[in-house]
């Protein structure tokens, strides 16, 4: 490798370092003393930076706080990108969100230390919810192309990925909101499994009221 190549990545590491000791400072911070009890400027002098730094970084202390979730959608993409072609979309994003959770290298959020903590807080504190409602849809942005690519279809002429993505990204909330307000923070795998069995028999039960309605549309055209 020559001088010159090393120089950028001697800099890019240096800067992933200064964002995750930012982002643990802001995350330590926030669960210890309160989102409303810190300032940007006690995260930078936590990390050992200057304001103006912070500033480089992220644009607020809930954007810091919430770093180390950013990753998480990022993981469970690269999972539904693995899933076998065969498998049906929904299918294979319920899978992926399973992958995520059983792997012990990904550190999903019932196994990292303090995550609970921060998505309960998540939940009472609306600009850090707000912040975590745009790292979602950024997640889900990407997945809606991962399945377009799936289907081998456009996915601005084509409304079944976004349908898609929304109902098994809407399972993967309803499940999260439900793993926190039940207080266990052992108990997200099984709450995921919940949501999307609850989606399962949702989708059955819309299949059937449609071969339902279409069988007495047919038959009141029958009627003479």
């Amino acid at each position: 490798m020559t001088p010159e190549r090393k120089i950028p990545e001697r800099r890019s590491r240096k800067a992933r370092r200064t964002r995750d000791t930012l982002a643990q400072a802001a995350f330590e911070l926030v669960l210890d003393r309160g989102l409303r009890n810190v300032t940007v400027e006690e995260i930078a002098e936590a990390a050992d930076v200057d304001r103006r730094t912070f500033s480089r970084y992220f644009p607020s202390k809930e954007a810091a706080a919430l770093d180390s979730l950013r990753g998480d959608g990022d993981r469970i993409n690269a999972a539904l990108r693995a899933r076998p072609a065969p498998e049906p979309p929904l299918l294979a994003y319920r899978r992926a969100v399973l992958d995520w959770l059983a792997d012990p290298e990904a550190e999903a959020w019932h196994r990292r230390p303090r995550i609970f903590e921060l998505l309960v807080v998540a939940e009472e504190e609306p600009t850090l919810y707000a912040v975590f409602h745009h790292i979602r849809v950024d997640a889900q942005e990407d997945s809606i192309a991962i399945v377009a690519d799936r289907l081998g279809v456009d996915s601005r002429q084509d409304i079944r990925p976004a349908v898609t993505v929304a109902a098994g990204a809407g399972a993967l909330l309803a499940a999260q909101a439900a793993w926190v307000r039940g207080g266990r923070p052992d108990a997200l795998p099984e709450r995921v499994v919940e949501a999307f069995d609850a989606l399962a028999e949702t989708a059955e039960e819309a299949r059937a009221a449609g071969a339902e309605a279409t069988e007495e549309a047919a038959e009141t055209e029958a009627t003479p």
